[in-house]
């Protein structure tokens, strides 16, 4: 595509460009010009056509799309360091619910803003954040400005709850997080989405909190919502071994198969985790091109499981990455998502040949953006300018014989030297561009000792010890 009279408005030229598109190719020097908000060239740095208002040498350094967090909780980013140790429902129960009860408004938007500077460092260029406390209107209008404020692209899922049913209350589900009966939280969530609607730089899409201890009906009521206003949804299911059998007791049927029955199944849906699923479920999820979230290091972190992730990809699913945020796991790193997310698997099915350093990159970029309707996570002519940009010449990252394995196995977050969300640089030379880090920083930590002490939680930053094996 030439760059017509007005040359390009940004120019990233002489790096490693990985294109993540189908034929995986590599551009080794590779250039990469921006117009506007999105990629209006992609090629060799001699064949440019035009110039550039402003253009960045990226000698040394990868060019690659920004990252796709599919599943992050960026409210839980004032609890980071604490609740190791316990599986998900003692971390539930005895940590993240306490914790959802007690935090305010200011509290969840700071936490937020903390969580999008940290994404950005990283090369996160969009986030899907399942946000579900405090989840009044208000608040959640909040915890989207403060990500759009950083210069994420994103969705705030909010996390619906809805009346308490008796399968949440026989598990032990905190009831103060059920504070709005069915017709309330959707009719909340409605409003939301009204006022950050489908091509919001934020928009808001429902997300009924788990498949498992939500009624069905309030299930249905989301997707009939999602469908009615031209969104995708969101929810976590079958994350804890547990969660299918509890269901079927319930029901009569297992969680997955009763979306699959119900046609509530592809068409804009998102899961988190997907662990648990039998092979009915995931040849159900396959055969209608649902989202599903992998989510490595909270999966390892909470002992929850290993993900199908072969079986799902060969089925058909969408998988792309996510971090679940940092509460669990307390790092957003990319890096370090894409390289668990092959190592647990080959530890898992004992092969060691599979996922390759290519796919897990897919799974962060590309895939990632398929699952949740973003036009990015290519570099090609035409998509979205969200990029990553990695400085190559660290010693961990020398010598460099294969670029991609280079990214997937060594690099990590701290190595990324800007990131670009829809054209704009929103960091750069070590600072966010949009919002003074000092201040966010500085606020999560007061807010952070506050909410720890209300909570209750102040035992859990006592050092965890337990018994040596006699």
């Amino acid at each position: 595509m030439m760059a017509g009279s007005d040359g390009f408005d940004l120019l990233l030229s002489g790096g490693s460009v990985v294109t993540m598109d189908e034929g995986r190719r590599v551009l080794e020097p590779g250039a990469v010009g921006i117009r506007g908000q999105r990629i209006a060239f992609v090629g060799s740095p001699a064949a440019v056509p035009g110039g550039a208002r402003r253009e960045i040498d990226c000698t040394g350094k990868a060019v690659l799309p920004g990252f796709v967090d599919c599943h992050t909780h960026l409210f839980q980013g004032l609890a980071r360091g604490i609740g190791d140790g316990m599986s998900l429902w003692p971390w539930l129960c005895d940590f993240m619910w306490p914790y959802s009860a007690a935090i305010t408004a200011a509290e969840a938007a700071g936490a937020a803003r903390l969580g999008s500077v940290e994404a950005v460092r990283a090369g996160i260029t969009t986030v899907m954040d399942n946000h579900y406390s405090p989840a009044d209107l208000e608040t959640t209008m909040a915890v989207a400005e403060a990500i759009e404020g950083v210069g994420l692209r994103g969705i705030v899922a909010r996390g619906i709850f809805g009346a308490l049913t008796p399968v949440a209350k026989e598990h032990g589900l905190a009831e103060s997080l059920f504070r709005f009966d069915d017709r309330e939280d959707v009719a909340i969530t409605r409003e939301a989405m009204a006022r950050r609607p489908p091509g919001s730089h934020v928009a808001v899409w429902p997300a009924p909190i788990n498949v498992i201890y939500n009624s069905q009906e309030v299930v249905q009521a989301c997707v009939e919502l999602a469908r009615d206003l031209g969104t995708g949804w969101h929810t976590h299911c079958s994350e804890a071994k547990a969660d299918p059998d509890i269901y079927l007791e319930a029901y009569g049927i297992r969680p997955v198969a009763w979306l699959d029955r119900e046609g509530l199944l592809g068409d804009g849906a998102t899961i988190a985790h997907a662990i648990w699923l039998d092979d009915d479920e995931v040849k159900a999820v396959g055969r209608t091109a649902t989202g599903i979230s992998y989510n490595p290091i909270s999966n390892q972190y909470l002992a929850s499981g290993v993900m199908r992730l072969g079986d799902l990809r060969r089925a058909g699913a969408i998988v792309g990455l996510g971090t679940d945020g940092p509460g669990c796991g307390h790092r957003q790193d990319p890096f370090e998502q894409v390289k668990q997310s092959m190592l647990l698997q080959r530890v898992h099915t004992l092969d060691a040949s599979t996922p390759a350093a290519e796919e897990a990159l897919e799974l962060a970029t590309r895939e990632g953006a398929r699952s949740l309707g973003i036009d990015a996570g290519v570099l090609a002519e035409g998509k979205l300018a969200d990029v990553a940009v990695v400085d190559l010449e660290r010693p961990h990252l020398t010598p460099r014989n294969r670029t991609v394995a280079t990214l997937a196995y060594s690099a990590r977050g701290s190595d990324v030297v800007m990131t670009i969300v829809g054209g704009e640089v929103v960091y750069a030379d070590g600072r966010c561009t949009n919002v003074d880090e000092a201040d966010v920083m500085a606020e999560a930590q007061v807010r952070s000792d506050e909410l720890i002490e209300r909570a209750g939680l102040s035992r859990l930053r006592i050092p965890w010890r337990r018994e040596p094996p006699r």
